[in-house]
C-alpha cells in the first residue's frame, strides 16, 4: 500500500513545544504564523498543522 503525501491537522494546548518536539524529529516551519497560534510542519512529504487553542 503506497499512501504518498499527506497531512494532519493536530489541536496542541503549547504552540512553542509542540513546535520544539516536531523540529526535533526533522520538521522545519514552513508555514502559519506562530503569533496567531498556529503553524504548519513539514518534513519531507509529511505535513503537520498545529494550532493552539482553535479547537475544542
Amino acid at each position: 500500500m503506497q499512501l504518498g503525501a499527506f497531512s494532519i491537522s493536530l489541536a496542541v494546548k503549547d504552540l512553542a513545544a509542540s513546535r520544539e518536539f516536531y523540529e526535533k524529529l526533522g520538521f522545519k516551519a514552513v508555514g502559519g504564523e506562530a503569533g496567531e497560534n498556529w503553524l504548519i510542519m513539514k518534513n519531507a512529504d509529511c505535513v503537520i498543522g498545529l494550532f493552539q487553542g482553535m479547537f475544542e
